[in-house]
């Protein structure tokens, strides 16, 4: 019963991302990260911009939140990603732009929480009014934003296939794939991949 229920609201959570697109702009390949500069306060107490956390390779950015199925599906992967974007020398944030759930599921003190329990280990951020969601055209948690060293748009989408495949494990692991690419300065294919998750909550 839990199973069905959980997958019930993945499914839900699917359609209301579904639903969203074309809303806001989505970002384009090549576009410099809009909004580089705004001060985004962490669960540590601390406030860091996409400027301040860009590394010698680049950023990744990946829009989440504390209880979408899909993230709660793979930030397993958060901590090895980390791993890897800082053996490619590429900085990395995630970023909660549900301010519609502030009050409530998202806010500053249940992100403290949840980052602590499933053992984050890289800044996670509020974005406050949802500004740099819609300045990306940010649809689902998780949405991934990938830029070089100019905080220029190399890769966007998804992290990897688990949710295409029937048996949910995934084969084809787009991001780590993107950031190791962009780590040894070759070629990111693919570069668009399809985002999945949970619309994100604006207000």
């Amino acid at each position: 019963m839990k199973k069905n229920w959980t997958l019930l609201i993945a499914a839900i959570g699917l359609s209301l991302s579904l639903a969203f697109k074309g809303d806001k702009p989505l970002l384009e390949f090549g576009a410099k990260a809009p909004m580089a500069d705004m001060e985004m306060k962490d669960i540590s107490g601390k406030s860091y911009s996409l400027e301040t956390l860009n590394a010698e390779n680049g950023l990744l950015v990946i829009f989440s939140c504390n209880t979408c199925p899909f993230v709660i599906g793979w930030e397993d992967q958060y901590p090895g990603l980390k791993a890897i974007a800082d053996e490619q020398k590429i900085g990395m944030v995630l970023v909660n732009s549900n301010e519609k759930k502030r009050e409530g599921d998202d806010s500053m003190m249940e992100m403290v929480k949840h980052a602590k329990e499933a053992g984050y280990t890289m800044p996670y951020v509020i974005d406050k009014n949802n500004k740099l969601a819609d300045a990306f055209g940010a649809r689902t948690t998780p949405h991934v934003f990938l830029f070089n060293k100019d905080l220029k748009l190399v890769y966007r989408g998804s992290i990897n296939d688990k949710y295409e495949n029937r048996s949910k494990e995934a084969e084809d692991f787009y991001l780590e794939k993107a950031l190791k690419a962009l780590g040894t300065n070759m070629e990111i294919d693919p570069k668009d991949t399809r985002e999945l998750g949970c619309s994100i909550k604006r207000v």
